[in-house]
């Protein structure tokens, strides 16, 4: 999909615009610039939406000011929130169904001590990043699809033609060509190459 200068999704129900950190290759689609409200990104190429992939609007890209997220060839994402405050790559091909979120960071210590003056502070504010809580990087490789509702945690890299069931917590790297699912997901069987789940 071609930007408009103005950068306005044609036909979009949110009076909005994609903001000039995010790259969409002409050949994708992006539903609403509603997507990008709890986007804090300033720098161009922070957000690389590549050809065929397609961005509901119920996605939401929740995004910390030197986050950077890649979404790769012919990729869907269906209702998926993406808190990132480092990087998070998504590679092509992949099925990502609604309701999952992926979160390179806790964003508050668990610790409650240390986190109520936290939330004190800041009030009516709808993000809260403690500056001390490191972001770690996640990976989606190609071919992985997603269930829904599932969260993935800090860290974790999805391996290629891997397939986590709905409702799954995602702590630990999944192998590639496995089925994971379970609190916290587990492998439960191994795919052949090239094989359908």
């Amino acid at each position: 999909m071609a930007l408009p200068p103005d950068r306005r999704v044609p036909h979009d129900w949110y009076d909005g615009v994609v903001p000039a950190c995010v790259d969409v290759h002409d050949e994708a689609y992006l539903e609403s610039s509603f997507s990008f409200m709890a986007c804090r990104c300033e720098r161009p190429g922070s957000i690389q939406i590549a050809r065929g992939a397609h961005v509901y609007s119920s996605t939401i890209f929740d995004l910390g000011e030197r986050a950077q997220v890649q979404i790769g060839e012919c990729s869907m994402l269906n209702g998926v929130r993406l808190i990132c405050e480092s990087r998070i790559c998504i590679g092509a091909y992949a099925t990502i169904s609604w309701g999952v979120v992926f979160m390179d960071c806790y964003r508050l210590p668990s610790d409650p001590v240390a986190r109520r003056p936290l939330l004190l502070a800041a009030g009516h504010s709808h993000t809260i990043v403690d500056p001390r809580e490191l972001a770690r990087p996640i990976t989606l490789h190609d071919n992985v699809w997603i269930g829904f509702d599932v969260c993935v945690l800090p860290g974790v890299t999805i391996g290629e033609g891997a397939v986590v069931g709905a409702r799954s917590v995602v702590a630990q790297d999944v192998p590639a060509y496995t089925v994971a699912a379970g609190n916290p997901a587990r492998p439960i069987r191994e795919l052949a190459r090239g094989s359908k789940a």
